[in-house]
C-alpha cells in the first residue's frame, strides 16, 4: 500500500515541474514567432540574391569568380550548428547524425577537413567522442546576427580563394514550414548551382535576359557573389534558430501534458490509498466494538 505522504510529495513535485515546463513552452512559442518573422524576411531576399549571382555568371560571358568555381577537393570543412542548450527533444540528435554520416564520408574517401561546431550541445558531443575541432562558436543564439555571421563567412572566403580549403559544407537543421524541419548537410562553397529553381524554371520555360554590365561584370560579381554567400550562411544560422525553438516548444508541450497524465495517476493513487485506510479504519471500529459486547 503506497504511503499517503509520499504520494502528496511527488503530486507536489510534479506539479512544479509542469508549471516549469509550461512556461518554457511559452518561452518557446514567443521566441518562435520572432524567429520566425527573421527568416521568412530573409528567405526571399537569399532566394533572390542567389538568383541574381547565378544569372549574372551565366551572361557574364567569360568572366567568373572563385567562389563559384569547383575544383578537386583536397580539403574540406565541416561547419556543425547545434544549440547552446537542451531540451529541445532530437533537434540537437538529427544534426549530430547527419554531421556524424558526412565525417564518415570523408574518412571512406581520405578527404582531411576541419570541424567546427556552432553550439554548446554539439561542442560537448564531438568532445566527449574524441572528435578535434578547429574552431568552437557559443555566441550564436536565438538571435544571430549578420555581423557575427559576416565574420565567419569572410574566413571561408579567404581561405577557399587562396587555396587552403576547396569546399565547405554545413550541417544544420533547415526550416521547410512551421510543421516540418529536416535535419541536412547542405555545400555552402563552391556557389555553383545553388541558386534555387525559378518559376520559369520550373515549369520548363527558358527566358534569357541581356545584361548590360556598368561599370564591368568583373567588379559587380566580385561584390555580388560574396554577399550572396553570407547572405545564405545566414540564412542558415536562422533556419537553425527557428527549428530550434519549434523542437523546444513541442519538446516542452508534450512534457507538460506528461506531467498532467502524471499528476491524475498520482491523485488516483492517492484516492484509493486513502479510501482503503478510511475503510480499514473502519472495520477496525466495528471489531472493536463488536468485542465490547
Amino acid at each position: 500500500m503506497a504511503n499517503l505522504r509520499v504520494l502528496v510529495k511527488r503530486r507536489k513535485a510534479v506539479r512544479n515541474i509542469r508549471k516549469i515546463t509550461k512556461t518554457m513552452e511559452l518561452i518557446a512559442t514567443a521566441r518562435f514567432k520572432k524567429a520566425l518573422d527573421r527568416a521568412q524576411e530573409a528567405d526571399a531576399y537569399t532566394r533572390k540574391i542567389a538568383e541574381l549571382a547565378a544569372d549574372l555568371s551565366k551572361n557574364a560571358g567569360d568572366v567568373s569568380h572563385p567562389l563559384l568555381a569547383a575544383r578537386p577537393v583536397k580539403k574540406s570543412v565541416l561547419l556543425v550548428i547545434t544549440a547552446n542548450r537542451g531540451l529541445c527533444g532530437g533537434y540537437n540528435g538529427g544534426v549530430i547524425r547527419e554531421a556524424m554520416g558526412a565525417t564518415r564520408a570523408y574518412a571512406a574517401s581520405g578527404t582531411p577537413f576541419d570541424l567546427e561546431a556552432a553550439g554548446k550541445r554539439g561542442i560537448a558531443f564531438f568532445k566527449f567522442q574524441g572528435i578535434a575541432r578547429t574552431k568552437e562558436y557559443t555566441n550564436f543564439e536565438d538571435k544571430p546576427t549578420f555581423a557575427e555571421v559576416d565574420e565567419v563567412a569572410s574566413r571561408y572566403i579567404d581561405l577557399y580563394t587562396t587555396g587552403q580549403i576547396d569546399e565547405v559544407k554545413v550541417a544544420y537543421t533547415k526550416f521547410l514550414n512551421a510543421a516540418r524541419q529536416q535535419a541536412v548537410v547542405e555545400t555552402l562553397l563552391p556557389l555553383s548551382g545553388v541558386a534555387p529553381a525559378t518559376k520559369a524554371a520550373a515549369s520548363g520555360a527558358s527566358e534569357k535576359v541581356n545584361y548590360e554590365f556598368i561599370p564591368d561584370a568583373a567588379e559587380i560579381l566580385e561584390e555580388l557573389v560574396p554577399a550572396a554567400l553570407k547572405v545564405r550562411l545566414f540564412k542558415m544560422f536562422l533556419d537553425a534558430a527557428v527549428s530550434e525553438q519549434i523542437a523546444r516548444r513541442v519538446a516542452m508541450k508534450a512534457a507538460t501534458e506528461n506531467a498532467g497524465d502524471l499528476i491524475k495517476d498520482i491523485t488516483r493513487v492517492y484516492n484509493r490509498t486513502r479510501q482503503a485506510n478510511i475503510t480499514k479504519e473502519i472495520s477496525e471500529l466495528i471489531a472493536g466494538s463488536e468485542a465490547l459486547k
